[in-house]
């Protein structure tokens, strides 16, 4: 399941389908968009979103940034592709649009690209998602105070909840490896749909990937020196791990893969 916004209604949707169909071998992932501004808000839900984890032991839950795709898919061999978000709204009372393929090939060439988004992401475990449930809690409350009054305090709370989202959210996307790990796996998604690309190329296409993770107010400093943007530098790590692998190379001044 691949949706950027998920809530209770839609949860509770697949949550009868499985009951009904007896799929206790289930294994789901659930690709979508925690963003402490989509919780804020309530267009995601973290406590549905660990309602469809919980549906089977295989299940994996991952945070994607900026996700825009719905897609649902089913053992590689049928998909759905929609304009529909897995929300009441989306589900129900919107006016949606979707396209139902029944092509296996088809089908497994959609699948293998939400897979490819799910790698760019970072994996939301049961503890993170808890702690994104309490946060959400928080958060929306803050929300309310802050639409309501506007005050300096109630902006502060907000900022200090949304600040508190995004750091765990942060540290789920570093939980597998340092930044340069999820830059090596991005320089590659880059390189796998556009051919040879190069680093002044693929830096403004890895910050629109990850804006979480790519600063420009952050630059490296050394002896009190300045070296330029901190994840500019670690896109550059990145890089030179994926040559030593011998993964890409560098000709005539792009990045391209080695097949």
């Amino acid at each position: 399941m691949c949706a950027p916004y998920i809530t209770e209604h839609g949860a509770d949707i697949v949550r009868t389908v499985r009951d009904k169909t007896n799929g206790s071998g289930l294994s789901v992932l659930v690709l979508t968009d925690l963003s402490p501004l989509a919780i804020c808000s309530g267009a995601t839900d973290p406590a549905s979103v660990a309602v469809l984890r919980a549906l089977s032991p295989a299940s994996r839950s991952v945070h994607l940034p900026r996700l825009h795709a719905k897609v649902y898919t089913a053992d590689r061999a049928r998909a759905i592709v929609s304009s529909g978000n897995l929300t009441y709204g989306g589900l129900v009372c919107n006016h949606e649009c979707g396209l139902l393929v029944d092509d296996p090939v088809v089908a497994a060439q959609i699948d293998d690209e939400v897979t490819a988004y799910a790698g760019l992401g970072a994996e939301v475990d049961a503890a993170t998602l808890n702690e994104m449930c309490d946060l959400a809690v928080d958060a929306r409350a803050a929300y309310k105070a802050q639409v309501a009054s506007a005050s300096r305090e109630s902006t502060c709370r907000l900022r200090a909840v949304l600040k508190s989202a995004s750091d765990a959210l942060v540290r789920a996307r570093l939980a597998e490896g340092p930044i340069h790990t999820v830059f090596a796996k991005t320089i590659e998604f880059l390189l796998r749909r556009h051919g040879p690309l190069s680093t002044e190329a693929m830096h403004p296409m890895i910050q629109l990937m990850h804006p979480d993770l790519c600063d420009d107010t952050v630059d490296r400093v050394i002896d009190g020196k300045r070296f330029g943007k901190k994840w500019k530098h670690a896109a550059r790590t990145a890089q030179q791990q994926l040559k030593k692998r011998g993964s890409i190379v560098l000709i005539n001044g792009e990045w391209a893969l080695i097949a």
